[in-house]
């Protein structure tokens, strides 16, 4: 049986800086990549994806590979803004709030982070997306992670 690589070094050190930012979240190998939880819910999952494997993954993104990609949730006009953007993002047929993107050289990677923060904020209890407040002067890295969604 053919060993699958993992997701390279250097993208799992961007992630991790992003995720481990927010309060709670716990890293762990999925059955599949790393995936970031808030509690026992996945906010993002980063896989690499070779020879169209895994398939779930390669026929979302439509590419057999070598590639990365990160899922996370959205929601509202970000949701489908995204779902309708293409490359490089994409949607997935397993949950209805799921995106995905193709992580390249060129990867915006404050956007990365504002998703990413954003994801994690749909489905963190409500006292832990309520701490996450300031948005950084434009062009300037976030002191920490920004929460755009309304928890009403």
């Amino acid at each position: 049986m053919r060993e699958h690589q993992g997701v390279p070094a250097e993208v799992l050190d961007r992630l991790r800086s992003i995720c481990s930012a927010l309060p709670e979240v716990i890293e762990e190998q999925a059955w599949v990549g790393t995936r970031w939880c808030i509690r026992k819910r996945n906010f993002a999952h980063a896989v690499f994806i070779d020879a169209g494997w895994p398939p779930a993954y390669a026929g979302a993104a439509r590419t057999a590979g070598p590639a990365v990609v990160l899922t996370f949730r959205s929601s509202g006009q970000d949701l489908a803004a995204l779902s309708n953007m293409g490359h490089p993002f994409f949607r997935t047929a397993w949950f209805r709030d799921i995106v995905g993107v193709l992580l390249e050289p060129d990867t915006d990677w404050e956007e990365i982070s504002e998703l990413v923060t954003d994801s994690y904020c749909l489905l963190a209890p409500r006292k832990l997306s309520s701490s996450i407040t300031t948005r950084p002067p434009e062009g300037e890295p976030p002191p920490q992670p920004v929460c755009n969604v309304v928890i009403m």
